[in-house]
């Protein structure tokens, strides 16, 4: 199938470029054919964002957004944010001792699935034909070097390689440019930064892990419009924070998020997501409550620092595929939306002089002159500064550098490090003791994986791809304890006795939410995830 533009991903990013471009289009009065692939079984079940939603994007993609009926009504009321200095002990800290990025006052409270549903909407109206339930597996090249389309994964393939009865072959979607908007840690974006070099003048990037789970909680504890932060306990051996958001319908939005440059190979960020929920500040709200969906996912969040070059022959990267998330707000939709649109900006005005392949050298120059560009920019410390302060005197830095400097301090933070490299040897690192889930505010991550509603067909070849069976026993397990049985938040990996009676490793697959952290956090790279048969993962109904 042959189209001007294929779109890999309806998230945020790949949904604006696909209705931005059609608006352009329609404005010029110019035909045009655009596909949109995603590999959730339906448009949203693999979004998974906290989610306090900045709308100055979307005003300038549907300036009647409102009268439209998009999903964003729940306006934020108040901030609250909290140092944890224990287990039961927090200080409360005033607006004016924060920084000024993590005040929320004009956004809304949001499930960006149903954002995402609705944008899918609105550009199936527009004309894009949206695809869900096929996931592009490879990248078509063409002869010249440049990106020529993908291919969509086969489906009915067997465990062994062979075709089923129920086999249907992948289909070549060809196109004059293609747009990789798979979100963080794109498989097929992450072969276009290495084969183009996209990366070659970058920090290298830096993710972390994030928790979510949604609940029902008791009515008269629930305070519509409340937006509550935290830093500290329980995450003594990282960094990160966590975010309690009172949504609509009696609802709270729970979260944990731990930056994946921890060393302590013991750590199990699904435990300390569990342990937080104990703490007064969040159990409050949470206890008397029922837990209703539960998710993972990785979060780039290196910013500026680490942003590839986003163009190369025939295509682009765009939104979390690129790393365009403002850490210093942990917010990325509305970033990952304007650079859909900014690259259907350079899109257009390739397809209207009818060029194909080439490199959308404008995008670069849009972007350079827009405001996501300044944006990034005055949060280019934000992460370094916690990496190489601490939680604490890391947020001093970023109070003074976001509130008196307004982003632009004279200093230029990095960091360099890769995340996955800085694993400490089992043998020096303390070991955690987490406390069993009571089955009220914590839970275990089989119980978990149940409520995403994941589900992969089981005679399938597995999308956790090995290079090198021996090195998760005889390297991992040796070295570190073998840290995949700790850093997944789905109970994908295990250690158990062979029949020899010596360990071995286990892919638990049909488990796995797509979060991607095993391709990240690996400290001996050795894990390669890639996409499963399309419609396979988790279905999270409104995350």
């Amino acid at each position: 199938m042959e189209f001007d533009v294929v779109i890999v991903g309806a998230g945020p990013a790949g949904l604006s470029t696909a209705c931005k471009l059609m608006q352009l289009a329609q404005e010029k009065e110019q035909e045009l054919m655009v596909c949109v692939v995603e590999k959730g079984s339906e448009v949203g079940a693999h979004i998974l964002s906290g989610a306090v939603f900045e709308t100055k994007a979307m005003d300038e993609l549907f300036p009647d957004w409102k009268e439209k009926g998009a999903p964003i009504t729940t306006a934020v009321t108040e901030d609250h944010i909290y140092l944890l200095n224990s287990e039961t002990k927090a200080r409360k800290l005033p607006n004016a001792i924060t920084p000024k990025t993590m005040h929320n006052q004009g956004n809304y409270i949001v499930s960006m699935g149903n954002v995402t549903r609705w944008l899918a909407e609105q550009a199936e109206q527009l004309g894009v034909e949206v695809f869900p339930g096929f996931a592009a597996a490879e990248v078509i090249y063409n002869e010249d070097g440049s990106v020529g389309g993908v291919i969509t994964g086969d489906m009915g393939i067997g465990e062994n390689g062979e075709q089923k009865d129920s086999y249907m072959p992948g289909m070549e979607l060809r196109a004059k440019y293609t747009v990789f908007a798979e979100g963080c840690r794109g498989h097929l974006g992450k072969e276009l930064i290495k084969k183009f070099e996209l990366d070659k003048d970058a920090s290298p990037q830096h993710y972390a892990i994030g928790f979510k789970e949604i609940w029902d909680i008791d009515p008269a504890k629930h305070q519509e419009g409340l937006v509550v932060h935290t830093a500290g306990w329980p995450l003594n051996d990282a960094t990160g924070g966590s975010y309690l958001y009172h949504a609509e319908n009696n609802q709270v939005l729970v979260g944990l998020i731990v930056d994946l440059n921890y060393t302590n190979p013991h750590l199990s960020p699904f435990d300390e997501f569990q342990r937080l929920k104990h703490h007064p500040v969040l159990a409050q709200y949470l206890e008397g409550g029922k837990r209703v969906s539960y998710g993972a996912r990785a979060i780039a969040k290196g910013g500026y620092n680490s942003l590839p070059k986003m163009t190369f022959p025939g295509g682009l990267l765009v939104g979390c595929d690129a790393g365009t998330l403002n850490f210093a707000k942990i917010k990325g939709n509305h970033t990952a939306m304007k650079s859909g649109m900014l690259a259907a900006e350079a899109l257009i005005e390739a397809l209207s002089t009818e060029q194909a392949h080439t490199e959308l050298t404008g995008f670069t120059d849009k972007f350079e002159q827009s405001w996501l560009f300044d944006e990034l920019y005055r949060s280019r410390n934000f992460g370094p500064a916690i990496h190489n302060y601490g939680t604490f005197w890391g947020g001093v830095f970023n109070t003074i550098d976001q509130n008196f400097f307004n982003g632009k301090i004279f200093m230029n933070l990095t960091d360099e490090s890769l995340d996955h490299a800085n694993m400490q040897l089992a043998s020096e690192a303390t070991k955690i003791d987490y406390p069993k889930p009571d089955g009220k505010l914590s839970f275990d991550k089989l119980s978990s994986v149940f409520l995403s509603n994941t589900n992969h067909e089981e005679d399938q070849p597995c999308h956790l791809q090995l290079q090198d069976k021996s090195i998760p026993i005889e390297v991992n397990l040796a070295k570190f304890d073998e840290p995949a049985q700790r850093y997944c938040p789905a109970g994908v990996y295990e250690v158990v006795d062979g029949e020899d009676g010596k360990p071995k490793f286990q892919i638990n697959g049909q488990n796995c939410v797509h979060c991607k952290t095993c391709d990240i956090k690996d400290p001996s790279q050795n894990i390669r995830w890639v996409v499963p048969e399309g419609a396979g993962g988790p279905n999270y109904p409104n995350m």
